[in-house]
């Protein structure tokens, strides 16, 4: 009989974390898991995630950058009735399914907004006397608060409620502790993964399809934060030495439909400017030089594909996970690192030029998260069950 599990997702600004979390429910289904996902967030193009169940709840997004309000589809403030609603739907799911492993994504390091509908799961979870696995999913760099008691609050939580936290990273590379160092006091929770990329997203150079060759292509994720960039990398075009290749930029889904149109109606030509591909991989794999930001499955995508990168990480005072795994890279020689608060059209096409002189990289990382995840599962839950 197939193990259940439910697999908590709640995406707010980017795409990110639902690109990671349909791979890794890809993974536990090929393991032979049942999987229901439930998705917060507003549906995101290309991701499907194939075979598994859905629960959609009413979806929610941060307003803007500062993830300081929530919003509804309207763009209002959600209230606390819509919040007791989400949170009686996700109980009403959890006890239909009656999972044997409940799969939270990021919480309780992050997504803390939405404690008013996690905390009861999880309570309601500890009650039942054949209690499922708990287990909390998070990337490889986190965002520590400014507050010390904020972070010992998410300690407590952690110990309090989960058996195991996946760490999708690599500890030789960015161990958790680099980002959020009280992660020393759950070590004996924390489990590496290994990243998490796309299968088959190892794609030589040089390899049979012609999609993208000799390209340069910019990326910015989901593309709500994306614009600076994109508007800076076409003005650096004609500054740089790349400026006889075919430029690909990749909007992503939520750049403003504003945004987008601005970007249409100034194309040059030799530009070539859509929302999304599904075929990343295979572009980057054949393109002389990669712009992008620094999100996870955007690092993961040009280190599998061993591309010259010029990465300018998204940066607020508050949100530094980009630049903090950026600088990594860039200690390591694998990418070319501009600051965003440093970006210009003459500082990016001096950086596209460093950039092109450069050999391809390869960097000995774990790249099978989502079966080493599926694994890990399948052995909590069979201790669970044992205990």
């Amino acid at each position: 009989m197939s193990k259940r599990v439910l697999y908590y997702v709640q995406s707010l600004l980017g795409v990110g974390h639902v690109k990671r979390a349909s791979l890794i429910a890809g993974a536990l289904r090929a393991a032979g898991f049942d999987v229901t996902v439930v998705l917060g967030g507003a549906p995101v193009p290309g991701i499907t995630f194939d075979g598994c169940s859905r629960v959609l709840l009413p979806p929610v997004r941060t307003l803007d950058a500062t993830f300081s309000t929530l919003v509804d589809t309207n763009g209002q403030p959600i209230d606390d009735a819509f919040r007791d609603g989400r949170a009686a739907r996700l109980l009403q799911e959890f006890d239909a399914i009656q999972p044997q492993a409940l799969l939270i994504e990021m919480f309780p390091f992050g997504r803390g907004q939405f404690r008013f509908e996690l905390l009861p799961l999880l309570q309601e979870a500890w009650a039942r006397p054949d209690r499922p696995c708990i287990v909390s999913s998070v990337r490889d760099v986190l965002i520590r608060k400014a507050e010390p008691q904020r972070n010992q609050a998410i300690i407590g939580l952690a110990k309090r409620f989960f058996d195991r936290v996946l760490v999708h990273g690599d500890p030789e590379f960015i161990p958790l502790t680099a980002s959020f160092p009280e992660a020393d006091a759950i070590a004996d929770k924390l489990i590496y993964t290994g990243y998490v990329a796309e299968a088959g997203a190892q794609v030589e150079a040089g390899n049979a399809s012609e999609t993208g060759r000799g390209e340069v292509v910019v990326m910015v994720g989901g593309g709500a934060v994306g614009a600076p960039l994109l508007r800076t990398a076409l003005e650096a075009r004609p500054l740089s030495c790349a400026a006889g290749h075919v430029w690909r930029l990749l909007t992503g889904p939520n750049l403003p439909e504003r945004a987008f149109d601005e970007l249409r109606w100034n194309c040059p030509d030799g530009v070539v400017i859509e929302r999304w591909r599904a075929d990343v991989p295979e572009l980057l794999a054949n393109a002389v030089l990669c712009i992008s930001q620094a999100g996870y499955n955007t690092m993961m995508d040009v280190l599998s594909a061993r591309v010259p990168a010029v990465v300018v990480p998204f940066a607020t005072p508050t949100e530094t996970e980009q630049g903090v795994r950026a600088g990594i890279l860039a200690e390591r020689g694998a990418i070319t690192l501009v600051a965003a608060d440093d970006l210009s059209p003459k500082r990016l096409a001096a950086s596209i030029d460093e950039a092109l002189t450069r050999d391809r990289t390869c960097l000995p990382l774990d790249m099978h998260g989502a079966e080493a995840t599926a694994r890990a599962m399948a052995c909590f839950c069979a201790g669970i069950r044992a205990g």
